[in-house]
């Protein structure tokens, strides 16, 4: 996907689907991404990408609301701006990255499930807190969540299920979970990104996941924790959630290896190395934007003294 004009690669049946649940009319779409794009032109303080799959993908995760559509693009380059910490120097080829996307810690799995809806696996303690940061760990995930986004035009239609693996997990991980990571970590998945995620399953829980899932359910939006699925170590639980067809070998499924899948993203995030470090001209520029700028404070409920927000 990418470039100019956008062209359909959806089956029939997905573009049906398209059509009733998130009000994606086939007539109008071109007018629409028209519509967004000339919104766009004319926002003095927002560097965006322009072409009509990205305005596409926004249109889609907000089910064609125009009005949502502008607010949902605002919010995603004021939180790449603001997180820079996140979203700047993205070069998978840097050493340090690449240590950690050899983790194979964050990974959309291959295929759909019963339901047609894209898989993401994330392990989070396959990391060591000594030797590598949360926001390294964001940068890697973000990265390939950023691709994986680009790539799969299926999922921008039928929205994503997570299936989040705490097994490994110590205390050294656990003190990082505080409420400004998790605060932020919401903040730009419910109104940054145009993905509509309807199943969260937390599987391998010990016992300190609690303390941390309770920071993030502070976070939640009503209809995000009624999609919480907390399996423990009860695989066939998650098995009803999300069938082993597109799980990995490792959890009792038939989807390729860890390895095989991790394998995949390399190859994906260095095929798409320009691209990604081309990404980081888009986001916004505060002192043009009309009104009041927005600061971290505001975005993530940060003091705005507690951390330096420009980035050379």
């Amino acid at each position: 996907m990418g470039g100019g004009e956008y062209v359909c690669t959806l089956s029939e049946e997905l573009q049906q689907r398209a059509k009733e649940e998130i009000n994606e009319d086939p007539e109008r779409r071109a007018q629409d991404i028209e519509h967004i794009r000339d919104w766009l032109k004319h926002q003095p303080h927002i560097k965006a990408r322009t072409d009509d799959w990205t305005i596409l993908r926004f249109l889609r995760g907000c089910k064609f609301s125009l009005e949502r559509t502008k607010e949902k693009l605002d919010m995603y380059y004021t939180c790449k701006t603001l997180c820079p910490e996140w979203y700047k120097n993205r070069d998978p080829q840097d050493k340090k990255l690449r240590s950690i996307l050899e983790l194979g810690m964050f990974l959309p799995l291959p295929g759909y499930d019963h339901k047609g809806r894209s898989v993401i696996l994330t392990r989070i303690g396959q990391f060591d807190p000594s030797t590598a940061t949360m926001d390294y760990l964001m940068k890697a995930s973000s990265l390939i969540f950023d691709v994986w986004m680009e790539e799969d035009e299926q999922a921008s239609v039928t929205a994503l299920v997570s299936v989040e693996d705490w097994a490994d997990l110590q205390f050294s991980h656990v003190v990082l979970f505080t409420p400004t990571f998790a605060k932020k970590c919401m903040t730009l998945f419910q109104e940054g990104y145009p993905v509509r995620p309807k199943g969260l399953n937390y599987i391998n829980t010990p016992a300190a996941f609690d303390t941390v899932f309770n920071i993030f359910k502070s976070f939640m939006k009503e209809k995000m924790k009624r999609r919480v699925h907390i399996h423990g170590s009860d695989l066939e639980s998650l098995y009803k959630e999300v069938p082993k067809e597109v799980l990995p070998v490792e959890y009792g499924g038939t989807n390729g290896t860890i390895e095989e899948i991790k394998k995949y993203w390399l190859d994906r995030v260095d095929a798409r190395r320009d691209w990604l470090l081309d990404d980081e001209n888009y986001g916004v520029d505060e002192s043009k934007r009309p009104g009041k700028a927005k600061t971290s404070a505001d975005l993530f409920g940060i003091e705005g003294s507690f951390r330096k927000l420009t980035v050379d």
